[in-house]
């Protein structure tokens, strides 16, 4: 009887892929002395301590602080000393002689110190509420790329098991093939299934590679001895939060709509200061002059008192009353529509949340029935009695639930964690 081998390069690929495929799952991430059953918490804090904004927002704090010490002060700017020597002896030589001393105190404008001293304390508040929102981009894209991960981690472990099938089911057809119970189309049909399986497994470790890589992007090329787990089992969702009926009442609760609100009070007091800085800042002087005519005259000495006092530049005050003002109808605009997008966004993801949850139980279900179904005709098509394309149509539907189920997992918690992020929350 004819017998018909295997193509080498199908088992050596099968190995080489398997292999690699170990090789990459042994890569590091987070750091096991951190890493604990909240793996997302983790590895975002990993990732947000590498940020830039991270390590610059004490000096800004500190900046901002110095600038509050500033507005508070009792002068505009710093006062300035003026000291000036008049003498006649590169000349007429006649004893002439005159000390001038005098110090300027630059005094500030009608308001202008109590709307310095509100601009930089809304500066203060917006930089608080912008670490935070920062902080939730970050959060934002450690998600994402986590359970994207997590995802490709599935898909890979599932491409695996079909691949497995394939091999034992394939091998089934050929020996039954060789014993003359099968036909060359049935073999053929087996080893396209096979081939179908190794192309899965080939796309799904690319699309693993790649995740791994956006996750190596955000926790550095350089952790080693760290890793992240696969599987669905080592990490559940995050917590569901709570979402009030009337979503109104989150409002300033929410960091981005909070973030917008200090943005406008920015504004508004930067328009208030500005209506008072009418002027450049006037300066009281206090000079005393002590001199003489000529020699043999005694020195007199007297005090002068006065005030710079500049003028005003109708121009220039509208020009900077125009662009404050600009900037704050601007920003209340934006608070308005900001505010309808955020709250529009996390009834939408509420509503997917509860989506996701029916459809993870469905498809788990669907995927216990298509096992279950897979194992009949798997004994029926070892006793005879199932043709080889309903084996093979039963196969694939059952790979496609546990791939169906495996992935439902994963978008629920991907609906969860959006809630979240559109909630303001940062992982836990």
């Amino acid at each position: 009887m004819f017998r018909e081998k295997k193509p080498f390069w199908r088992n050596f690929s099968v190995w080489m892929l398997c292999t690699s495929l170990v090789s990459w799952q042994t890569f590091a991430y987070a750091d096991d002395a951190k890493l604990s059953n909240h793996e997302l918490k983790s590895l975002y804090e990993i990732a947000w301590e590498r940020q830039p904004e991270s390590k610059s927002f004490q000096f800004k704090v500190d900046a901002a602080l110095a600038k509050q010490k500033i507005a508070s002060s009792y002068l505009a700017s710093p006062a300035s000393i003026e000291i000036a020597q008049k003498t006649d002896r590169a000349n007429s030589n006649q004893g002439a002689s005159e000390t001038i001393a005098g110090l300027g105190i630059p005094l500030w404008l009608w308001g202008e110190r109590a709307n310095s001293i509100g601009l930089a304390d809304a500066e203060y508040k917006r930089l608080l509420s912008q670490y935070l929102l920062i902080q939730l981009k970050v959060a934002a894209e450690v998600r994402d790329a986590y359970w994207s991960y997590k995802r490709s981690s599935v898909e890979l472990d599932l491409s695996k098991s079909r691949l497995q099938n394939a091999k034992t089911l394939s091998l089934d057809v050929e020996k039954r093939f060789r014993a003359g119970d099968l036909s060359r189309a049935d073999l053929h049909q087996a080893n396209g299934a096979l081939a179908n399986a190794e192309a899965s497994l080939a796309e799904a470790q690319a699309n693993f590679i790649n995740a791994e890589q956006r996750v190596r992007s955000l926790l550095g090329a350089n952790a080693a001895g760290k890793s992240i787990k696969t599987g669905l089992s080592n990490q559940l969702a995050e917590p569901v939060p709570k979402v009030p009926d009337n979503l109104s009442n989150l409002d300033f609760n929410l960091p981005v709509v909070a973030a917008l609100f200090d943005q406008l009070e920015v504004a508004k007091k930067a328009v208030s200061l500005a209506k008072a800085q009418t002027r450049s800042t006037p300066e009281l002087q206090l000079l005393t002059t002590r001199g003489r005519e000529v020699y043999g005259v005694p020195f007199q000495q007297s005090i002068t008192l006065g005030i710079r006092i500049p003028f005003g530049s109708d121009a220039r005050y509208q020009n900077k009353l125009a662009t404050t003002t600009a900037e704050m109808v601007e920003a209340e605009s934006q608070l308005v529509l900001e505010r309808e997008r955020t709250l529009s966004i996390i009834e939408s993801s509420a509503l997917l949340v509860k989506t996701a949850r029916l459809k993870a139980d469905s498809s788990e279900k669907r995927a216990v029935l298509a096992n279950e179904t897979r194992s009949f005709f798997e004994k029926s098509f070892r006793f005879g009695e199932t043709d080889l394309p309903t084996r093979l149509r039963i196969e694939l539907e059952a790979s496609d639930a546990s791939r169906q189920a495996a992935l439902a997992k994963i978008n629920y918690a991907v609906a969860i964690s959006n809630l979240r992020q559109a909630l303001g929350l940062l992982p836990e």
